[in-house]
């Protein structure tokens, strides 16, 4: 292997870190964000308890 191929391989297995250090976070905070909105919409349509009513497996 020649200098230059070193150099070039170096670059680009640089580039491909570069890329991944960018992009992971971006997909785990979009991912994060979407567990958070079907969460909280479980949440919303999830049946309110009346503590009146007695209890009931039907």
């Amino acid at each position: 292997m020649s200098y230059r191929e070193y150099v070039i391989a170096a670059y680009a297995v640089f580039a491909i870190v570069l890329l991944w250090d960018i992009l992971i976070p971006k997909l785990q905070i979009h991912a994060a964000l979407r567990a958070a909105r079907l969460r909280q919409a479980r949440k919303q349509a999830a049946p309110t308890h009346t503590p009146d009513l007695p209890l009931s497996r039907d």
